[in-house]
């Protein structure tokens, strides 16, 4: 393996993922394609894919956050998911400011399991929050 590339997060509405994920957390759109073809539905083992995909990433490192927004097929919204069910449980991202960053957060109603807090060997701050569809977010300040 030589590095993890991206992760992809289905999303209900392209839009409220967007203000989320740019517009709050700061993520830069890197590439913004309407996917179709017989290459993804190949790929997809799907017939007549059109899926809008939107990499964005961070300032720091190469892992993209990959929003996939399907136009041809609708997703199944997942039930009240609990942190510890099996399979992706979240995605963890690193900002500069946690204190800041919850409270603009708060500002626009996003949820939050917890206040932040310093983890006990006191080199990171953490809090989890929900995206617009109800993917657990953790965000990271490193102390």
């Amino acid at each position: 393996m030589k590095t993890v590339r991206h992760f992809g997060i289905v999303v209900t509405d392209i839009e409220k993922s967007l203000y989320f994920y740019r517009d709050l957390l700061g993520l830069k759109i890197k590439i913004d394609a309407l996917e179709k073809g017989e290459f993804i539905d190949n790929i997809l083992g799907l017939q007549n894919v059109k899926v809008r995909t939107i990499k964005m990433s961070a300032d720091e490192g190469a892992t993209l956050v990959e929003l996939l927004f399907y136009q041809s097929h609708r997703a199944n919204k997942p039930g009240n998911r609990e942190i510890f069910d099996i399979g992706p449980s979240h995605i963890a991202l690193t900002i500069n400011n946690l204190e800041e960053t919850y409270q603009k957060l708060r500002t626009e109603n996003i949820q939050f399991i917890a206040p932040p807090r310093v983890s006990p060997n006191g080199k990171a701050k953490v809090a989890f929050c929900y995206d617009p569809d109800g993917a657990p977010i953790e965000l990271v300040e490193e102390l």
